[in-house]
């Protein structure tokens, strides 16, 4: 059993008039994962997110980190002690990146050299070159002042790290990449994140535990991604999730039974010499590597060959292959990008309707 970093024990708050914004909340967040909040505006994922670090203070009830009431410690000394990620990254305009990141570390007494080595550190951990340390942050993109905003979170070494809705004003390019680099510095720091946002889909990519808010305050649902997709515990979590929730399920669904069959290839430089002209043909460098595929009758021309699978992902994976092919057969690859074979995507199909038909069995 997971040990448990923070604790909200029947924790309430209510504003003037009566509103509860965060209604009887008991819950436990584990050490070292991720836990995402997520729901509809005016459910309280906020509101519960800034009592952990008292920058809202609870009306009734106990909040614990570490074993410790947050009411028995300084409200600033809470705060420094815990990173802090915010939608807009919350840098100062008139601050270099590399003094951004400091901040932390020389509110907590440490020398100005050693805060801005670490400072540098931290460039190279969340993906930036050391060259835009000296850049102020109106010089940056906003998916580079989104990652000076972690790296000034983790400067002081925080166990815990807060971070609120911080990808959602960023492109969607950039918000999956984000994404992707915060599960890295996951599996590199092990910190206890909390993370707020309203979209479904990036709490079921980032979440070990999720908790669905309901409005009003209330908490519908927390458990693991998957569980909630599979099995909402009621109306509200079941619509909030999707009707399309049996296909974000797939991304937890192991392949092991989808069929790698051989592959017809040709060769780029074969192409229109009227090899295979009624069929579809993958096309390879001289590597092996797939470059598209060519349809019928379509001489030397390619058409662009959609996503590829690799063996040990995903059932998602396996279906978003052979949906995105051309040609109706999605193209699986070895470690090293060369083609392993072809998988088709009415045996897909067929193994997600078993397992389907398998789930309804079974609820």
């Amino acid at each position: 059993m997971a040990e448990a970093m923070i604790e909200f024990q029947s924790v309430t708050k209510t504003y003037q008039g009566g509103q509860a914004a965060v209604d009887d909340l008991s819950m436990s967040i584990d050490k070292g994962a991720i836990t995402v909040f997520v729901g509809p505006s005016g459910c309280g994922k906020t509101t519960s997110l800034r009592m952990i670090n008292r920058m809202v203070e609870p009306t009734s009830g106990t909040l614990t980190v570490d074993g410790r009431d947050v009411t028995s410690v300084p409200a600033p000394q809470l705060r420094r002690s815990m990173g802090y990620v915010m939608q807009s990254s919350g840098l100062m305009p008139h601050r270099t990146v590399l003094d951004n990141i400091a901040t932390v570390p020389r509110l907590n007494g440490v020398s100005k050299a050693e805060s801005r080595k670490r400072a540098e550190e931290l460039l190279d951990v969340v993906g930036l070159a050391s060259t835009l340390g000296k850049r102020y942050p109106s010089q940056l993109s906003g998916g580079q002042q989104q990652r000076v905003g972690v790296a000034r979170a983790l400067a002081a070494d925080p166990p815990v790290l807060l971070m609120d809705e911080p990808f959602s004003a960023v492109d969607p390019l950039v918000r999956d990449e984000l994404q992707k680099e915060l599960l890295r510095l996951q599996r590199d720091l092990a910190k206890t994140i909390v993370f707020v946002t309203h979209d479904i889909d990036e709490a079921t990519v980032l979440g070990d535990k999720v908790a669905v808010f309901a409005t009003g305050g209330k908490l519908a649902q927390y458990a693991a991604p998957e569980e909630i997709l599979r099995a909402p515990a009621n109306e509200f979590v079941a619509a909030f999730v999707g009707r399309d929730r049996g296909f974000r399920h797939l991304a937890f669904s192991p392949s092991d039974g989808v069929r790698i069959h051989a592959a017809q290839t040709v060769r780029l430089h074969e192409l229109g010499t009227g090899n295979g002209a009624g069929d579809w043909q993958l096309v390879v460098d001289d590597e092996g590597r797939p470059l598209g595929w060519s349809g019928p009758g379509a001489g030397a021309a390619t058409v662009p060959g959609g996503s590829l699978f690799r063996k040990g992902e995903t059932l998602r994976r396996a279906l978003d292959a052979a949906l995105s092919s051309p040609s109706g057969l999605g193209v699986a690859v070895d470690d090293d990008g060369r083609v392993a074979g072809i998988l088709k995507a009415d045996e897909v199909l067929a193994i997600i309707d078993a397992d389907r038909r398998a789930r309804q069995g079974r609820l």
